[in-house]
């Protein structure tokens, strides 16, 4: 399976920051066949990281199935206690994807 290049880009500055590294499309609530791009199952409470591209050319995500099927998955993290968090291209260029998973593993304080 071919890696976006957000998630590439997202995985650059998690190895810049030497960030503990996730597990990639990680498959969770079988029988679905659903995957997370990210995964941190160690974290309190376990980390899992969505990236959302194309939302300005009307991708998957944006459009009405694609919502309804990204609500259900993140309803079905919710339901196994694992935090979610979702990006887009702006989040990880900006830097923001990157504070916030940091923050989120416990590597650095809210704010910093």
């Amino acid at each position: 399976m071919s890696k976006s290049e957000l998630e590439e880009a997202l995985l650059f500055h998690l190895k810049a920051a030497r960030v503990p590294l996730p597990e990639r499309e990680y498959r969770f609530a079988p029988p679905r066949r659903w995957r997370l791009d990210f995964f941190w199952p160690n974290a309190d409470p376990p980390l899992a990281v969505e990236i959302q591209g194309g939302i300005w050319r009307g991708g998957r995500h944006v459009r009405g199935q694609g919502y309804i099927n990204d609500c259900d998955k993140a309803n079905a993290c919710a339901l196994q206690n694992i935090r979610l968090l979702r990006f887009t291209a702006e989040h990880i260029h900006r830097g923001d994807a990157l504070t916030l998973i940091e923050h989120c593993l416990g590597l650095k304080p809210e704010g910093s």
